[in-house]
């Protein structure tokens, strides 16, 4: 019998001959002037690793509106598992497949909101956004699980986006230890709605502009002691045909190997508000775009921000084909699956997960959310 070692180094081997790396690299070399370990059996180097108190708060504005933005994610979060906890009967819940066991499970969510709540309130002080007033668009089980699904990824996608730019690392050190508990919420909603749970290996990260720009269509006003959202909010795209989990009658389960809700080459219709819009709490805000015509379409997912070409252009209604592709090439996970991110863009600007912000002065609308499996 094959060892389990040998299996796993069977199946590197059999992806590696097909997915291309980067060029290697090797551990710095070690020199005369190579700073002091900060303690014994530590290698040089790292952030923060020697014995100054770390501070748990924004350093800069760039923090305080990230973390701001983080803290109305939670807020509506919490909100949404009790509405939806309240709005619906047993025997809706029941028809759907969710009985007490995993009703418990959501409101188990909802209390974990209030721990990160509490966490980012406690870290901007004084100026911490309060709850607010929210508005959904669904009108039965199936489809506050849809919804729930939704905004945990875009959560969970936003905080990863802008966590790496933080001043305070301290912060990001707190953040990341609660944007796992968001990965696993949309996991336990994609299996309340029947869908596969994990179907991709990477889960994208989105800037914070993408991020207000879906959170803000669901907030209908605020306390008028809670700071502004700095961030830009760009006009909304609509995926006329996206694919509904709703209508493929699924049942709950802990996993269903369910098939892809779409495949590569697939044809999207897609419509788009122009700029200037009222949008966002209380009306206090609108959406604006410095990007010039529409050109492409752009595929957040995984590792990749993949562009199509915005084609059949009319008005402010076009076409597009969902790409095909594989992360690391032949043997390995695809492009697209799962739940992701389309933006209507003027340039196929080259981005990766890291400087993802350098897309933001070329969208023309968007994100949508494309519901590819």
């Amino acid at each position: 019998m094959r060892s389990s070692t040998s299996a796993i180094n069977l199946v590197l081997a059999s992806v590696l001959a097909f997915a291309p790396f980067p060029v290697a690299r090797t551990a710095p070399a070690t020199r005369n002037d190579t700073p002091a370990q900060s303690q014994p059996f530590t290698p040089s180097g790292g952030l923060n690793t020697n014995s100054t108190p770390p501070v748990y708060a924004p350093m800069s504005d760039f923090d305080f509106q990230s973390l701001n933005l983080a803290l109305n994610q939670e807020y509506i979060e919490l909100d949404l598992f009790h509405f939806g906890l309240a709005q619906f009967s047993v025997e809706e819940f029941e028809a759907t497949g969710l009985d007490a066991e995993d009703r418990y499970l959501i409101q188990y969510m909802a209390d974990q909101e209030v721990g990160h709540a509490l966490m980012i309130s406690n870290m901007l002080g004084a100026n911490a956004a309060k709850p607010c007033n929210y508005s959904y668009p669904f009108t039965d089980v199936r489809g506050f699980l849809d919804f729930s699904q939704k905004i945990t990824r875009y959560g969970e996608a936003g905080t990863v986006g802008f966590m790496e730019h933080l001043n305070s690392r301290a912060a990001a050190q707190m953040l990341s230890q609660t944007v796992t508990v968001e990965a696993r919420q949309q996991l336990i909603f994609r299996q309340f709605e029947g869908l596969f749970p994990m179907p991709e290996w990477f889960i994208p990260g989105i800037t914070q502009s993408m991020h207000w720009s879906l959170l803000s269509n669901s907030i209908t006003s605020c306390p008028k002691e809670n700071p502004r959202v700095e961030w830009q909010n760009f006009p909304g795209l609509n995926i006329t045909n996206n694919p509904a989990p709703n209508e493929q009658n699924l049942t709950a389960g802990i996993s269903n190997n369910v098939t892809a809700l779409s495949e590569p080459g697939r044809n999207l219709t897609l419509t788009w508000e122009v700029p200037g819009k009222i949008t966002g709490p209380d009306g206090l805000y609108k959406t604006n775009t410095t990007a010039g015509a529409p050109q492409f379409v752009a595929w957040i997912s995984q590792l990749n921000t993949t562009y199509t070409p915005l084609t059949n252009i009319s008005g402010n209604s076009g076409t597009t084909i969902q790409p095909g592709g594989r992360i690391f090439g032949d043997g390995t996970a695809p492009l697209i699956n799962g739940t992701v991110f389309v933006v209507v863009t003027d340039e196929d600007v080259f981005v990766t997960p890291h400087n993802l912000s350098m897309l933001n002065p070329h969208v023309v609308a968007g994100p949508a959310i494309y519901q590819s499996g």
